[in-house]
């Protein structure tokens, strides 16, 4: 042994897993990854469908593009409910993803912002990943405004 415990190997990651596990613990769940950057989007979708599936929970990607949340409930999200597995399906998108019409289809949503881009209020979590080698969270309130916004 190392002497390493396995609190200090966690990564966001796995407390967003976490989280994300208790509001929604089975059953077809459904996780939004949006961002202004959709590969930045698919690329973190990706990185969560891994840390699920190193848990024992099947876990796939799907890239919704720009579509309407009518659409997407009858090509995506309909069919993956439907067919009642205890799975998690990440579908990543642009802003688009957590407008009015298109939130509401999600168990839980993450906003990827870089920068001094604008968080979105409505996502469920809000990480930051300027550095995406080491991405944080960001919480929804003053402390979340871009440094430019305060001057």
């Amino acid at each position: 042994m190392d002497g390493t415990s396995d609190t200090t190997d966690r990564t966001l990651h796995d407390d967003l897993v976490d989280e994300f596990l208790h509001a929604a613990p089975r059953g077809p769940r459904l996780w939004a990854v949006a961002s202004v950057d959709e590969e930045r989007a698919a690329s973190f979708a990706t990185d969560l469908s891994t840390t699920l599936g190193a848990r024992g929970i099947a876990a796939a990607t799907i890239a919704a593009g720009d579509v309407s949340a009518d659409a997407l409930r009858a090509d995506v999200t309909g069919p993956f409910r439907a067919r009642g597995e205890d799975a998690v399906l990440l579908v990543t998108g642009g802003p688009g993803a957590l407008d009015e019409q298109h939130r509401v289809l999600w168990h839980f949503s993450v906003w990827l912002l870089a920068g001094d881009e604008t968080p979105h209020t409505a996502a469920s979590a809000l990480v930051d990943v300027t550095d995406p080698s080491y991405p944080t969270r960001r919480f929804g309130d003053y402390c979340a405004v871009p440094p430019t916004w305060r001057s």
